[in-house]
């Protein structure tokens, strides 16, 4: 495992995974009979925020100990998707107000960040073609007929 093989990519996909995590620890709605959280609010469908925080770790996991191209390229492949998922559930959660709620606070909108960087940081690692981090192929060459 190198970190060096990290990629701008991977690493704003687990900044966006860690701001995910650590929203769902805050409280995102504010009422007059005090703060709500995501566990208070959001039911089953706080699933696909955890779904894509994990989606992201996979994908700098898979990089991390890669040994060829395939994991990581799946890996960001599902974490895109799994992205676009979470900026969704995001989106959706900002602009509803449950139980009488008067204002967001600080855990809706780090959600919303970090899911936006899980699903940028994905795209990038998914478009990312560098041949510097794999060693090119040298195949033999034919003889002449």
């Amino acid at each position: 495992m190198s970190v060096k093989g990290l990629r701008v990519g991977e690493l704003l996909a687990l900044a966006g995974a860690v701001c995910v995590a650590v929203s769902l620890t805050l409280p995102w709605y504010e009422r007059a009979a005090g703060k709500l959280s995501a566990w208070d609010t959001f039911g089953p469908t706080i699933v696909l925020l955890i779904i894509a925080a994990a989606g992201a770790l996979w994908l700098v996991v898979s990089t991390l100990a890669e040994h060829g191209t395939a994991l990581p390229v799946s890996a960001a492949v599902w974490s895109v998707l799994g992205g676009l998922v979470a900026v969704i559930v995001a989106v959706v959660r900002v602009l509803e107000r449950p139980d009488h709620a008067t204002s967001l606070c600080a855990g809706a909108w780090l959600a919303l960040g970090g899911a936006v960087a899980v699903l940028t940081g994905a795209w990038l690692a998914l478009r990312d073609e560098r041949a510097s981090l794999y060693e090119p192929a040298t195949p033999e060459p034919r003889p002449k007929p």
